[in-house]
């Protein structure tokens, strides 16, 4: 297989870096990919870096054997504690989430924002040294998403428990004063539309998602990695450690968004690396 019809190999933690997918798919319409997600160890916020270093080191793997011409962790954890050592350790391109932090603090009028994140991206370096550089004059309301992680593996973006969860959250960065709400974990963007209904008209919210796609873009063409854009013979293979069900909902509502079936979709569940 020549390179640049090799697919683009995505990963995360479980189904939330399908948030970054269906960006990617916008982006790179004639691309091929294979998704990763590592449902059985989801989720990772809590985990100790050197696990998410395996966890990530295994994925990369198996993704590198399946012909991955580049990878996308779209994964804020995994990206805060492991992309470094992978960028060190494979000869393939790898593209990161990276902490919104800088158009939150350009943007806000109030000079006050708020970072929904796990806790293992707020320890990471690309977010401790993005909130030095951009937000060193903004006051930054930080809160750890628990449990939200695990409402979106089941499906659920949009319950009772869940708004109840999310107004937990939400209430400390509006005691604040926030004009800008970053989204730090790839789970969160599925509950874009609670968030739009909780929250005052005149917070932003900022997903990564789009920005990273157009990296990812910038990354294939620096690389000569572009994919034909005469191929009709594009495919879309989906592997989780766990159960596939929620992938397939979420890729149905894609599908939806974007008004048009994706090509050649196949699942794999509890596929253990």
């Amino acid at each position: 297989m020549t390179d640049i019809r090799r697919p683009i190999g995505i990963f995360d933690s479980g189904a939330g870096g399908l948030s970054v997918f269906s960006e990617l798919v916008k982006e790179l319409p004639h691309e091929s990919f294979i998704y990763f997600a590592d449902s059985a160890n989801c989720p990772y916020g809590s985990k100790p870096h050197d696990k998410i270093i395996e966890l990530s080191s295994k994925i990369t793997e198996f993704l590198i054997s399946k012909q991955c011409k580049a990878i996308v962790v779209a994964c804020n954890t995994a990206t805060a504690a492991a992309i470094d050592f992978l960028r060190e350790n494979y000869s393939i391109p790898f593209i990161g989430m990276e902490p919104a932090v800088k158009p939150a603090a350009i943007n806000t009028k109030t000079k006050s924002i708020g970072v929904l994140a796990t806790a293992g991206t707020f320890k990471g370096r690309l977010y401790i040294e993005t909130t030095q550089k951009y937000a060193s004059g903004i006051n930054v309301c930080y809160q750890v998403g628990e449990g939200l992680v695990e409402l979106v593996e089941r499906g659920d973006f949009s319950s009772t428990e869940a708004e109840t969860l999310l107004m937990k959250y939400l209430n400390p960065m509006l005691d604040c004063n926030i004009d800008q709400i970053v989204l730090g974990c790839t789970h969160y963007p599925f509950f874009k539309p609670l968030l739009s209904r909780l929250l005052p008209i005149n917070i932003d919210i900022i997903d990564p998602a789009p920005a990273v796609a157009k990296q990812t873009c910038k990354v294939l063409i620096e690389n000569n990695l572009v994919g034909d854009l005469r191929n009709n013979h594009s495919y879309n293979t989906f592997y989780s450690s766990g159960s596939s069900t929620v992938l397939k909902k979420i890729i149905e509502n894609i599908e939806k968004s974007i008004g048009h079936k994706l090509q050649n979709v196949s699942f794999f569940d509890n596929f253990i690396l």
